[in-house]
């Protein structure tokens, strides 16, 4: 049926554009992070310091770098270790640092809800939370008054760091005062107060709408109410199930018109200004979600041409499909009048 679809597409719908492939050093348009990543994989630390330091005040930008940096120290974290060693005072150092042992506990844990998480999986978790914390602390006393990073960093440790979590509160504030627009800040301030974590839908869309109401055109933080929706439409309608039905609960959600409404003004203001380019992939991956499941065919498709051949999928498909990737190409393939 799948190939019967494609035939009949090609022959009255024009040629495909190519078929999308998961790449993350070709979807990556940072040309900066790209060029040196060579020479950190080969063990040079003090490109990673540049990089980071190239980025000036484009917290964003340190963000999106921060977080690449780590995912190369998880892999090999030679030319992190002998940066600790040489300037154990160096604040970047000390966030990237942070930020391999939040991941390291995130996979410790696991992605399944927590009925299905063992003990075992929950102790590494909270163990290996606090030492990210620990790290993030020491970073926090170093780095520049203006920096809000470490205190993304923190944020990120409070999943499973229940001393931490007390002064949620207390760190979101200093973060939002040294970057009030920061995307990662937010991402990790909604997804704390979700219901799914340590808060409810209210608290969740609180901190969205209060952002994206003082944000100026273009600020990707304007998308937290799209992240807030696809929050409470995974917890309310496929928590701890992936099937047609909880798929179709979804949609139905998605098409509501106040959900339109409010998602729809949103991306609009997102698109009126210059949207950060280091946060793009992501944000635009949310918006092909949400048209995609809306069954809003031509805007996901455009969309989905925004984001070209090679990408990345964001986290967000695994809420209502299998995994990241296939939730991505089937609806891609949907998009392009496939199925």
């Amino acid at each position: 049926m799948f190939y019967a679809r494609l035939l009949i597409r090609r022959i009255f719908g024009g040629p495909l554009p190519p078929v999308p492939e998961f790449d993350a050093d070709r979807a990556n348009p940072d040309q900066g992070l790209q060029a040196a990543k060579p020479q950190i994989r080969g063990g040079d630390w003090q490109a990673a310091k540049k990089v980071m330091a190239d980025a000036g005040d484009d917290h964003e930008l340190r963000g999106r770098r921060l977080q690449a940096l780590s995912g190369l120290a998880i892999k090999d974290d030679g030319w992190l270790r002998v940066w600790l060693h040489t300037d154990p005072s160096d604040a970047t150092a000390l966030m990237i640092q942070a930020a391999v042992l939040q991941s390291e506990a995130s996979e410790a844990r696991g992605a399944a809800s927590a009925k299905n998480t063992t003990p075992e999986q929950f102790a590494a978790f909270h163990e290996l939370s606090q030492a990210a914390g620990q790290v993030g602390r020491r970073a926090m006393q170093l780095a520049a008054p203006g920096d809000p990073l470490p205190w993304v960093d923190l944020l990120n440790s409070m999943f499973g760091d229940r001393q931490a979590r007390a002064h949620f509160d207390e760190v979101f504030a200093e973060g939002r005062r040294r970057d009030p627009y920061n995307f990662d800040l937010h991402l990790a301030a909604v997804s704390l107060r979700c219901q799914k974590w340590f808060g409810s839908h209210e608290q969740m869309f609180g901190i969205a709408r209060q952002v994206a109401a003082a944000a100026p055109p273009g600020a990707n933080v304007l998308l937290m109410p799209l992240f807030a929706h696809i929050e409470y439409a995974m917890r309310e309608f496929g928590w701890d199930e992936r099937s047609d039905d909880q798929l179709n609960r979804c949609r139905a959600y998605f098409q509501r018109p106040d959900v339109q409404q409010e998602v729809d003004q949103a991306i609009a203001r997102w698109r009126a200004g210059t949207p950060n380019p280091a946060r793009g992939i992501t944000c635009r991956n949310w918006v092909a979600l949400y048209y995609s499941l809306a069954r809003r065919r031509p805007e996901a498709k455009a969309v989905f041409d925004e984001l070209g051949q090679y990408v990345v999928a964001a986290a967000a498909w695994a809420y209502f499909y299998s995994d990241e990737e296939y939730g991505y190409l089937t609806n891609w393939w949907w998009a392009n009048g496939v199925h």
